[in-house]
Order: C-alpha cells, then structure tokens, then sequence
C-alpha cells in the first residue's frame, strides 16, 4: 500500500512539474438549434424566424480546468445547463390517422465534458485551438408538457406518456480561441435526446438533441 501511495505522489508530482494547470469559470449559452432545423431552411419548412426564435433560449454555467502539455491539453467541465424546446410532433395512430401536438420541454441538466484538444497556433498571449471528447449529461430537474393535440383517431392527450431519462452520453467538439485570460469556444453537440414521449410501450420520438453552444470563460490562474 505504502509503494501505491508513493508511485501515486510520484506520478502527480512528475504530472504537475511538466504540466501547465489553469482553472477558470464560463457561461455562455446554448440554443436547440440542431443540423436537421438547418436543412430545412431552404425548404420553407423552417424558416429563419423559426432560426431566430431558437438561437437564444438556453444558457449555462460552471466550472472548468485544463491541463495543458506543450499544444495537447485535457479538460473537464462541470457546467449546470438550463432551457426550454418547444416543437411540434405528428405520428400514426393505430387507425392509420394523424395525431399531432406540441411538446414543450423544460430542460434542467447538470453537464460534464470530457475533452482533449490541440492547439493549432500557439503564441504568448493568442492561441487558436480545437477539442472533442465525450459529454456526460445529467437530469437536474427536467420536465415535459403538451398541448393542442389534433387527433382523427382515438388517442387522448392522457395517453401520452413522459419518459425523462436520468443520465445520456454524447460527443461535443469544437474550435476555441484564447486571448490573455479568456476563452471564447464554439462548439456542436451530438447527443441523444433524454426527452421522449410514449404511447403504451411505443416510442413516439426520440430526436437527437444536436445543438451549437457558445461560451466565454474567464482562467482565474
């Protein structure tokens, strides 16, 4: 035990002498705007009012560290992420009709990325850098509601049933620029959608929640 705990002070102590460390905060914020509202545009099916409706409804806040070696640098967030998506849904029923309604979530999330990037350019006081790694999402307080459902059929809005997900994985990646102490990041979600709807056992949406996020961090040290 004795030769694990100094391998283990060892390995830090060699870690940190080589290592830069920087801890700062951030926020920023996040929009449901994803690549399948994007695509539509041009169709006429979503149209830039619709763009400009979703760009600002999300923001987030926390805590991040990096640890830096020469242009590779590791870094873990810890940010608490709140919004709101309202979209509409249309599905058969099992006469064959159509039922649509509008489901509104409020999104509450606890969120840690996990991401490794590299520095393309590397001066005294700018850096230009790119990053992607793993995103764990958390519940932290979400909640469903619908509304307006039009049905031909027999499917009642007591039917619709709210499943909530505890916990998602995903990827994020990105580009960022560091000027002096601050940080300014850009970056796309692709992460499932912890906010599904089910009629008896079938699922009735599960749409990825893809989203860009943007967010200004200040490095205390």
């Amino acid at each position: 035990m004795k030769k694990f705990i100094i391998a283990a002070v060892l390995l830090f102590s060699v870690t940190f002498t080589f290592a830069q460390l920087n801890f700062g905060i951030k926020a920023g914020y996040n929009s449901s705007l994803g690549m399948n509202n994007l695509s539509s545009v041009t169709t006429g099916d979503y149209n830039l009012n619709s763009v400009s409706s979703e760009l600002a409804n999300g923001f987030h806040a926390g805590i991040f560290a990096r640890l830096g070696f020469k242009n590779i640098y590791f870094q873990p967030e810890f940010l608490y992420s709140m919004g709101k998506k309202d979209y509409t849904i249309t599905f058969k029923d099992a006469v064959n009709k159509d039922v649509t309604f509008n489901k509104l979530v409020n999104v509450s999330t606890l969120d840690v990325p996990l991401l490794l990037g590299y520095k393309l350019l590397d001066l005294k006081l700018v850096n230009l850098r790119v990053f992607a790694g793993p995103k764990l999402r958390f519940n932290a307080g979400s909640s469903l509601s619908y509304s307006n459902l039009t049905t031909g059929g027999s499917v009642t809005q007591d039917q619709l049933v709210k499943d909530v997900k505890a916990a998602q994985v995903g990827l994020e990646a990105g580009v960022g620029v560091d000027v002096l102490m601050f940080t300014l990041d850009a970056r796309y979600n692709l992460i499932g959608d912890m906010y599904q709807t089910k009629l008896s056992s079938l699922t009735i949406d599960n749409i990825p929640a893809n989203t860009f996020v943007i967010s200004l961090g200040w490095k205390l040290f």
